[in-house]
């Protein structure tokens, strides 16, 4: 499995350089002065927002990560050279933790964004900065301070609009390569997918970012089969799309049971889920006669108190439409967001 989106790393910022003890060697100044310069300041340790990257794979292997050490001063009042910061770039929604204290010191939301996890050492004095009228030639200077280290956990949680949701070969995986370029892994068993798959959908000159989480079964919130190891990042995704099944059943209640197991396991894990705004749609249609789509579709409708839209993610049927449902239902989101932001004002 290539996806990973959890690890445990240390960081260390660089030490700062020593400074230098020296004096003034010039012809006809028999009494030349301290001129040691200071050290450099060490590196800083930073994350980077990445939103080229969609997992923490890079960071496999490699639990330890140093900065550059300043440099030593030198004579002549040199300050030794500052030491180059590391940037250790991250996905857009990686969680940043103390590791020890548990404490979140980040929440990475945006490309480009930046945080200095730990400050490289200040640099030593050399011994110029010493001198004065009691004490003309100090013979010391100090050293760098010494670099932080800090014991970092590191947590992805997938920035994105929507989620696609239902039971393993609901039609996830061909959904999201019907309406973006993602291209992950089809095939008819279940969980062909094995992590979520990030994909753009464009209208027009608007992007709506989905992503389709890998199927859920009866007792995914206890460990069963994929367990809660993705359902985390349905937290951070702002409306839902749940795609059932219908072609697999004969009896439109089954459906809904299928409907309901995949709620409960979204209950268990965290009620606040059931807030988000949903759209639900039977998929895998083209193998099913004009008669019994509208059976299921009619039936579902009925129990469920809410619209149910048939697609097909083969032959297209339905997807502009959804496309344009995801849209509304996002920017609908964003309206309510800001018009809750200013109220609180």
């Amino acid at each position: 499995m290539k996806f990973i989106d959890e690890v445990d790393i240390e960081v260390i910022s660089g030490e700062g350089g020593k400074g230098f003890v020296g004096y003034r060697r010039e012809k006809y100044v028999p009494m030349g002065g301290p001129d040691g310069g200071d050290g450099g300041e060490g590196g800083n340790i930073c994350f980077q927002g990445d939103e080229g990257l969609n997992t923490l794979l890079h960071f496999r292997g490699l639990k330890t990560f140093k900065a550059e050490a300043g440099g030593n001063g030198a004579g002549s009042n040199m300050q030794g050279a500052c030491g180059n910061d590391l940037i250790l770039k991250v996905p857009v929604g990686t969680l940043i933790y103390h590791k020890e204290t548990g404490d979140l010191l980040c929440d990475v939301t945006e490309h480009g964004q930046i945080y200095k996890a730990a400050e490289g050492g200040r640099g030593g004095k050399g011994n110029a900065h010493f001198k004065s009228s009691t004490h003309q030639t100090p013979r010391f200077a100090q050293n760098g301070e010494p670099g932080t280290s800090i014991p970092i956990h590191l947590e992805l949680k997938l920035l994105a609009d929507i989620a696609l949701i239902g039971l393993p070969n609901a039609g996830k995986s061909t959904l999201i390569s019907a309406i973006s370029a993602a291209r992950p892994k089809i095939a008819d068993y279940p969980f062909t997918t094995l992590e979520p798959n990030l994909g753009v959908v464009e209208l027009g000159e608007k992007t709506i970012v989905v992503t389709d989480i890998p199927g859920l079964i009866e007792g995914a919130a206890d460990g069963k089969g994929l367990g809660i190891k993705f359902l985390k990042h349905i937290e951070r995704t702002s409306a839902l799309v749940h795609l059932i099944d219908c072609s697999m059943f004969l009896e439109e209640y089954e459906a809904i049971e299928a409907y309901v197991t995949v709620r409960s396991e979204l209950e268990k894990f965290n009620p606040e889920l059931l807030n988000k705004k949903e759209i639900v749609c039977l998929t895998k249609i083209d193998a099913m006669t004009e008669d019994e789509i509208e059976k299921f579709r009619s039936s579902m409708e009925e129990q469920l108190d809410r619209r149910v839209l048939p697609i097909s993610g083969i032959s297209g049927r339905n997807i502009d439409i959804l496309k344009q449902l995801m849209l509304k239902t996002k920017e609908q989101i964003l309206e309510e967001q800001k018009e809750a932001t200013h109220g609180n004002k």
